[in-house]
């Protein structure tokens, strides 16, 4: 088995490329990744397609990604929270794009597109403006409109604990996009609390196998989006 252990954040976003699609995962501060997000403002890579939840808070983690202007095009559910200050000036400008999916239907193109499932048939978004463009069809008495799955190029996820064939167990909801996340990304890229032997997980605990995950780099003290938010910290 390979030993799949990242020295350094800088080494585990090295080849991230321009125009790149990355899935992030997180459910706004839970499980976000952000010294990986951090370190590949550092890197440079542009003209990025990301896929999130949401578009981040204050000017930290994804919105800072955003706000130095790596990001031309966002697939998510909420554009728009409490503390997204960054995406909402630059869509109104017309310096980044929107792909807008109710957040059912995008963790279920994320887990389509890592199922190798190339479209699939929903009800939601019928009958209102997210189905423009779209194939409408009817089955039994409903109707429903046609959606993609979704792949990246890349993902970056936050896990509690990983033994170093890649194995992970996630802290609670913290695991949200991230499991179905690292099954569509061409490669997976992870930071963990904790790093432990193999056999030292609970098989019945692991949530993503190693299969699924190419990187891991360890951060012992994770930073929490919303304490630097608070204290109006600004990446970089």
């Amino acid at each position: 088995m390979i030993d799949k252990r990242i020295t350094s954040v800088e080494e585990a976003v090295a080849d991230v490329f321009d125009g790149a699609t990355v899935m992030i995962g997180g459910f706004g501060e839970a499980g976000s990744p952000i010294e990986l997000i951090h370190a590949l403002i550092d890197q440079g890579a542009t003209n990025l397609t990301v896929v999130n939840n949401n578009t981040g808070s204050g000017e930290v983690g994804l919105a800072a990604l955003i706000m130095a202007g790596r990001v031309s095009k966002m697939i998510c559910s909420y554009p728009r929270t409490a503390n997204s200050t960054v995406f909402p000036e630059l869509y109104r400008s017309g310096r980044i794009s929107l792909d807008l999916v109710p957040q059912g239907t995008l963790a279920e193109r994320i887990r389509a597109g890592g199922a190798g499932i190339p479209a699939f048939f929903t009800a939601t978004s019928v009958g209102t403006p997210l189905e423009d463009g779209k194939e409408r069809r009817t089955f039994g008495e409903g109707d429903f409109v046609l959606e993609h799955g979704l792949t990246s190029d890349f993902a970056l996820i936050k896990c509690k604990k990983a033994d170093y064939h890649g194995n992970l167990v996630f802290n609670k909801t913290a695991r949200n996009f991230a499991p179905v996340m690292a099954t569509a990304a061409g490669i997976t890229i992870v930071q963990t609390a904790e790093v432990v032997t193999p056999g030292e997980l609970d098989p019945e605990c692991i949530v993503t196998p190693g299969i699924f995950v190419d990187r891991i780099v360890t951060i012992d003290s994770p930073a929490l989006e919303s304490e630097l938010v608070a204290r109006g910290v600004s990446y970089p």
